[in-house]
């Protein structure tokens, strides 16, 4: 495995081998597809490495099974049975905060703060070794949930958990507290021909 050379090396009195191990902020954001895909992409590699999973998505619908999520579902069964990998934990905003016991008609920004805070809560437990928020960019967008609470929980986090977070519109705050931020940008896409998303690759 090649070993990437740093271009600069910060006066922090660490270690290499203490920097090399610092758990990180991460945000796929921008205007073209593929910053879920990305993320869940990290995820595998986390799952191999045995950091367990948490993926909570926020926008998607509760009734929309992706690919990914089928395959991160399976693997969680793997290492149920078998012990290799980690623990895998999907939550969809509608069906995966189930610790909401709400009737009537859903509310969306109240749905999200939870699952926001449901979070907060995961993360004082060190509960996951990489959290996938997924799409998470909107309810900060949206004002559901506040950027400066998240940049400063995200910050205060304890323990060895990474955090990726995905979405168009990525906050300058979140991207100012961020270790790695990568933001796809357009070339080509099929819908400019006029070709709609497809299974196995957009879903």
């Amino acid at each position: 495995m090649p070993q990437g050379q740093p271009t600069h090396v910060p006066a922090d009195g660490l270690t290499t081998r203490q920097r090399r191990h610092r758990p990180l902020l991460i945000v796929h954001t921008g205007q073209m597809k593929g910053k879920s895909t990305a993320a869940f992409g990290l995820a595998l590699r986390a799952w191999t490495a045995g950091l367990p999973i948490g993926v909570f998505q926020f926008v998607k619908s509760a009734k929309w099974r992706v690919g990914e999520e089928n395959a991160f579902r399976a693997l969680g069964e793997v290492h149920e049975r078998t012990g290799q990998g980690a623990p895998v934990a999907w939550h969809k905003m509608g069906e995966g905060w189930s610790w909401i016991q709400r009737g009537g008609e859903a509310d969306h920004a109240a749905d999200a703060l939870e699952g926001w805070r449901q979070i907060q809560r995961d993360l004082a437990a060190e509960r996951y070794g990489l959290y996938v928020l997924d799409e998470f960019t909107y309810p900060m967008k949206w004002g559901w949930v506040d950027v400066n609470e998240v940049v400063a929980t995200l910050a205060d986090r304890p323990g060895f958990q990474h955090v990726v977070i995905t979405g168009r519109d990525a906050d300058p705050r979140l991207v100012a507290a961020a270790d790695l931020v990568a933001e796809l940008t357009k070339v080509k896409h099929p819908m400019d021909a006029g070709q709609k998303g497809q299974k196995g690759i957009e879903w």
